[in-house]
């Protein structure tokens, strides 16, 4: 797999693409692929999230599960979805708790670009999926991969708010290293959970009370 990563993770991550168990990952990719499956986000957009918020500017991360399954919504990025494509239900959700927590309007568009510019790191524990088949890589190596990348953050950097949403996210928990990070914690935002914990976490409003004690600008949560 030829990485297309923005150059201060490529760096970071270096080693990982060089253990097998990533050029195992690769192989899989390469073979279903060459068996005319059709896998999700498109080839290009596999690195999105490390694309879309440089390593230096990281101070938030989002942490979701796998892409969305369906043609057209996986772009990469958690949770998030391409300008045009319905919101799904959990993005529906989030929305909801802006709404509640810092009276964000409900947006137009599902995706969580602008976010991410701002240096939310939109980050799924597993970067592909089959089409139609949701965790079908969730064992082919991806999540040594992204287990790397959350301890690298948090060994490299401090002050990094990470929000835990679902018992699969907390899970992950014990890569932080919270003597210099923050863990925020709450349900997740699935119609099947998000009234057990996530609407009223206020998240959001308290991921931006951390950066501005910290001396950092603060999220502009709103979108279009």
């Amino acid at each position: 797999m030829n990485v297309q990563m923005e150059e201060g993770w490529k760096e970071l991550l270096s080693k990982e693409f060089e253990k097998p168990f990533f050029q195992k990952l690769a192989l899989h990719l390469r073979t279903e692929k060459a068996t005319k499956a059709i896998i999700y986000p498109p080839g290009p957009l596999i690195f999105n999230a490390f694309n879309s918020t440089p390593f230096q500017s990281l101070k938030v991360v989002i942490l979701g599960q796998d892409p969305y399954h369906g043609p057209g919504q996986a772009h990469g990025l958690s949770f998030s979805v391409p300008d045009g494509v319905k919101p799904p239900p959990s993005l529906v959700n989030i929305y909801k708790e802006l709404k509640q927590d810092i009276g964000m309007p409900m947006p137009t568009t599902g995706n969580l670009s602008s976010w991410a510019k701002q240096g939310v790191l939109l980050l799924n524990a597993v970067l592909t999926v089959r089409a139609n088949e949701p965790a079908s890589h969730a064992k082919i190596g991806w999540m040594d991969f992204t287990d790397a990348v959350i301890r690298k953050i948090s060994s490299e950097k401090q002050g990094v708010v990470f929000l835990l949403w679902g018992k699969f996210a907390q899970e992950k928990q014990a890569l932080i290293d919270e003597t210099k990070n923050y863990v925020l914690k709450a349900a997740h935002p699935s119609p099947f959970s998000a009234d057990k914990g996530f609407f009223g976490c206020k998240h959001f409003s308290k991921t931006n009370e951390l950066l501005v004690q910290q001396g950092l600008d603060p999220i502009d949560w709103q979108l279009p």
